[in-house]
């Protein structure tokens, strides 16, 4: 096995400069650091992780928790480009990740015994039910988080913006025209109230109004509780010119359900959707959407996560909001 001592030996320099090397200090000069690493590489030397968990009090580990009601977990989309995005800051800055639950074989534990089992340095909470209690004891403990999309107090928090995104689609709604606009929405969640709220302000600044049953709920990531909603708007006497739906993939069920009814996207019904995933850019027509800034908010979360477990002295709370940009499509038609 291959000790620092070698190391140190090959490159005609102390064990400490290695050490430093390796760890990057930034008293080593930056081409002593670059000959150093690429000594140890070419070696074959691997860090001991325990050896280094012990000397620095930190395990270089992250517990990444993701909880989806729907069933979709991180293989949809939008998810997958965050947690990725997350995993590649984290071992840019030479940490690995580990998916925290509820469960590790046969034995159940909560969030935070988890977290403390694995010895994780800190979470980012990419997904879950924030009221639900083994959540909040996590995010409330002495254990480092970051969450995405909701905000704990004295907790750094990544949020996208939901109330611009939300104004954005509406005006670019409105300019085409539409003025009977519905809305189905996701589970009432903090990301849902910020959307139907910014919609509803947004049409009320616009002399826009909203009929009761033109607001519809439903569940995000889901087709089938997207296509029933859609199927109630149609069955109403006066009918929406513009459809809003909670996201891409939900779009889909509204999709079947319009065609059941002969309904054609645009020229019969106008919609849109939010996130801006891939499928949304490959339909036919090409989905009107909203695109998060979905490896942004995975950077920003590894980022700040990271900088208060190594300054832990310095660290304070943030909220960081990261924008998205509108996709102008063609499912919204122009009218008079």
């Amino acid at each position: 096995m291959i000790k620092i001592t070698d190391i140190a030996a090959a490159c005609g320099v102390s064990r400490a400069t290695v050490s430093k090397a390796l760890n990057g200090a930034p008293d080593v000069s930056a081409e002593t650091a670059k000959r150093i690493r690429e000594t140890a590489r070419k070696m074959g030397y691997h860090p001991n992780a325990a050896a280094r968990a012990l000397k620095v009090g930190r395990s270089y580990n992250i517990g990444v928790l993701f909880s989806d009601r729907t069933g979709g977990g991180i293989s949809h989309e939008y998810f997958s480009q965050i947690l990725e995005s997350v995993k590649a800051e984290a071992e840019r800055r030479g940490y690995d990740i580990t998916f925290i639950s509820q469960n590790l074989g046969a034995m159940h534990m909560d969030y935070y015994e988890h977290a403390k089992y694995r010895s994780c340095d800190g979470v980012v909470i990419a997904s879950a039910d924030f009221q639900d209690p083994a959540i909040i004891r996590l995010a409330t403990s002495e254990i480092p988080t970051v969450t995405l999309d909701y905000s704990f107090d004295s907790r750094t928090s990544i949020l996208s913006d939901n109330v611009r995104g939300m104004e954005a689609l509406v005006r670019f709604v409105y300019e085409k025209g539409h003025r009977r606009i519905a809305f189905i929405h996701g589970e009432m969640t903090t990301v849902t109230q910020k959307r139907l709220a910014s919609f509803k302000k947004t049409c009320a600044l616009l002399g826009i109004s909203v009929p009761a049953d033109y607001i519809r709920p439903a569940y995000y990531h889901d087709p089938r509780s997207s296509g029933l909603a859609t199927r109630e708007l149609l069955a109403l006497s006066e009918r929406p010119t513009c459809i809003f739906y909670p996201d891409d993939l939900s779009f889909l069920g509204g999709m079947t359900e319009l065609e059941k009814h002969g309904i054609s996207v645009p020229d019969g019904m106008s919609v849109v959707g939010y996130d801006g995933i891939l499928l949304s850019q490959v339909l036919r027509p090409r989905l009107t959407t909203y695109r998060q800034g979905a490896e942004a908010m995975g950077r920003e979360a590894s980022r700040s996560l990271i900088e208060e477990i190594e300054h832990r002295d310095t660290w304070l709370p943030q909220q960081i909001l990261v924008e998205g940009e509108l996709l102008e499509g063609s499912t919204v038609r122009e009218i008079d």
